[in-house]
C-alpha cells in the first residue's frame, strides 16, 4: 500500500463518493459527491443531525456499505475493485470498530468478547489469550478479564469493546457515538482513553459524535449535512 515513488498515499481518500437508495422518483440521495482525505495518525470528529450522510459515510469507510459512484481508496488501493471477500479481509485486519451500544456478547468473558476477532483470523488459543490480556491491561481492565458484561459498568463494558477493537492492532478505528450511552465523567475517561492512543500509538481514529466537547478531542472536525461535507476544519479547544 505504498505509492510509487515510495511516498504512503492517505490512509482514506474519498473523491466524488455518492450513494443513493432506490431508484427514479422515489431515489433517495445519502451522500452527494463526498470528497474527503484522512491522513495516517489523525482523529477526526463527524457531526451532523440525523439524515445528515454521516453514518452512511462511516458505513463506506467500514466496507459495511459501497458508494453507489466515485472513488474510496484506503491505503491508495481502491476498495471498489475489490471482491465482498477481499472487502471482508480488509475489514478484518485494518478496521476496528466500536459502537454506542457496546455490542458485546452477553454470556462470555472480558477475555473472550476481546478474543473474537483474533479467532476469525484463525489465531492459536495461546496467541489469543496473550494478546487480548494486553488488550485488556491497554484499556486499564487488568483483573477484569473473567466477568462477563452484566457484571461491569457501562464505562468498563465501553472499555472492553475499545480492547476488542484494538487488539487486531487496525490501522483505522471507526468510533459510533462511543460516549452516547456513557454520563459525561465516563465518556471523558473513554475519550482521554482514545486519545491517549491517537497520540502515543499513532493510531487513526474517525469518531461520529452529536457532542461538542466531545469532538473537541479531536484534532479535526468534518460537519455533514444533506449528505454533503458542509464544514471541515481544525477542532477548537481541544481537551
Amino acid at each position: 500500500m505504498t505509492a510509487p515513488g515510495g511516498a504512503h498515499p492517505p490512509l482514506v481518500a474519498l473523491d466524488g463518493v455518492t450513494r443513493v437508495y432506490g431508484a427514479g422518483h422515489v431515489a433517495m440521495w445519502a451522500l452527494h459527491g463526498i470528497d474527503l482525505t484522512i491522513g495516517r495518525g489523525e482523529f477526526i470528529a463527524v457531526m451532523g443531525p440525523s439524515g445528515s450522510g454521516k453514518s452512511t459515510c462511516m458505513n463506506i469507510l467500514g466496507c459495511l456499505d459501497t458508494p453507489t459512484g466515485g472513488t474510496y481508496r484506503f491505503g491508495g488501493a481502491d476498495v471498489g475493485a475489490l471482491s465482498r471477500d477481499q472487502r471482508a479481509r480488509l475489514r478484518r485486519h485494518y478496521l476496528g470498530f466500536v459502537f454506542q451500544g457496546f455490542n458485546l456478547l452477553s454470556r462470555t468473558t472480558a477475555l473472550e468478547n476481546v478474543e473474537l476477532p483474533l479467532i476469525y483470523r484463525g489465531m492459536s488459543a495461546n496467541r489469543r489469550h496473550a494478546r487480548a490480556r494486553r488488550a485488556l491491561e491497554a484499556v486499564g481492565l487488568e483483573g477484569w478479564a473473567h466477568h462477563t458484561p452484566a457484571e461491569l459498568s457501562g464505562g468498563q463494558q465501553q472499555r472492553v469493546a475499545i480492547a476488542r477493537a484494538i487488539v487486531t492492532e487496525p490501522a483505522l478505528l471507526l468510533a459510533d457515538e462511543p460516549t452516547g450511552n456513557l454520563d459525561s465523567a465516563r465518556g471523558h475517561e473513554i475519550m482521554e482513553l482514545l486519545t491517549g492512543f491517537n497520540r502515543e500509538q499513532g493510531l487513526t481514529i474517525v469518531m461520529v459524535t452529536h457532542e461538542s466537547d466531545i469532538a473537541a478531542y479531536a484534532g479535526r472536525v468534518i460537519h455533514f449535512r444533506d449528505g454533503r461535507v458542509t464544514d471541515d476544519a481544525p477542532a477548537h479547544g481541544g481537551a
